[in-house]
């Protein structure tokens, strides 16, 4: 009877301990989107009016664009101990990658062209 009372105690104990972390899981998640949300929110001017600018030979004009897409911010790791914030806006095919650091714009024509 012990055995069988360490047993389901041990049971119950997992199973709290496994709630625990499910719920610990959803409230980062739920953090992190909202923090995602609010810097992709204050880099995006930003972003375009840099990306309009940026020379290149073919244009970005996302104000004028019929087809413009928010790929968002996203990671690119440059080597193993680096990790570089990039914000990435599609205007008529045309990729720009803005990087919020540094404060500059890359375009490629396709995904293929770009860094």
């Amino acid at each position: 009877m012990t055995f069988q009372r360490i047993v389901v105690g041990l049971l119950i104990l997992t199973i709290a301990g496994l709630a625990g972390a499910f719920y610990i899981d959803w409230r980062l998640a739920t953090q992190l989107r909202t923090v995602k949300a609010f810097v992709e929110g204050y880099v995006f001017a930003e972003a375009v009016a840099a990306c309009e600018k940026a020379p290149s030979s073919t244009p970005f004009k996302w104000n004028g664009g019929s087809k413009t897409a928010v790929i968002g911010l996203n990671g690119v790791k440059l080597d193993k101990y680096t990790v570089s914030a990039r914000f990435t806006l599609v205007a008529d095919g045309v990729y720009c990658d803005y990087d919020p650091v540094k404060k500059k714009a890359d375009i490629g024509s396709n995904f293929l062209d770009r860094d």
